[in-house]
């Protein structure tokens, strides 16, 4: 497989319901809250392409670009944008979507960027 048809397969995509237990007192996701969403769909999205273990080991300019209320339904897509030796991006942008009507805009959007370690957690080449 091509490092190309790898990046293509590992595309990761996870549907959530946005409920009040996840809001903050402005009835919005927590920023905290779509970050840790964002982490795992990265790292599933890593370890799909990889197929070995991986860690973040930063998460770069994260844009919050509308908030998510309440009683949406939000879609997490992580796809890889860069492969070197031991690392690799992660871009994940996150979805809104009103659950009454056809209505989707681009809330948030950043990245993140994985290791593969082996055994003793030492960098190992991805590819």
């Amino acid at each position: 497989m091509t490092t190309e048809e790898r990046i293509a397969a590992s595309e990761t995509r996870i549907f959530k319901a946005v409920f009040p237990n996840t809001t903050n007192h402005y009835d919005t996701l927590f920023g905290g809250t779509a970050m840790q969403l964002m982490d795992e769909v990265a790292f599933i999205t890593a370890t799909r392409f990889a197929r070995k273990r991986v860690v973040t080991v930063s998460s770069d300019k994260i844009d919050f670009k509308k908030p998510i209320p309440a009683g949406t339904i939000v879609e997490l897509i992580g796809k890889v944008s860069y492969v070197g030796k031991t690392s690799m991006k992660v871009n994940v942008e996150i979805y809104t979507e009103q659950m009454y009507s056809y209505e989707r805009e681009r809330a948030i959007v950043g990245d993140f960027t994985f290791v593969a370690i082996d055994e003793a957690k030492k960098p190992i080449r991805i590819l």
